[in-house]
């Protein structure tokens, strides 16, 4: 049976993506390997053992474009409404909380952030699928 065990993302600032990460989210640094071009951080915290796999390749001084492939990487919380606000209290500038609910039925709530190089994260109540 296959495992997912971690996610990558492209960044400039090493330490900027580990503060964001650090401050939003709880993931600290478990494993740091260093090349002559390029640098691996993987960031983790004790939910899970998933990482998210930050890449600095050394030679790069230009924004990483998202293209029109990239998604977003989901987190889920047990209470929204605080998340939301502790994000807003750390300027995190979250984007309004929404509510997910075809035919009625709460499917989920969530809310969107972006790190400091754009990508978007979605972060979600504990509920039903997302759990």
């Amino acid at each position: 049976m296959a495992k997912a065990i971690h996610t990558m993302i492209r960044v400039l600032d090493e330490q900027r993506a580990v503060d964001f990460y650090g401050k939003a989210f709880g993931l600290k640094p478990s494993s740091r390997l260093d090349f002559p071009t390029f640098t691996l951080t993987y960031l983790r915290n004790a939910e899970a053992d998933f990482e998210i796999e930050l890449t600095v390749n050394k030679d790069r001084s230009e924004p990483y474009s998202h293209g029109e492939g990239y998604g977003h990487i989901a987190f889920v919380v047990d209470d929204l409404a605080a998340e939301h606000a502790r994000f807003h209290k750390l300027g995190l500038d979250p984007l309004d909380i929404k509510e997910f609910k075809p035919d009625g039925n709460l499917i989920a709530r969530f809310f969107f952030v972006q790190d400091p190089d754009g990508y978007k994260i979605e972060v979600l109540e504990r509920h039903g699928h997302y759990q």
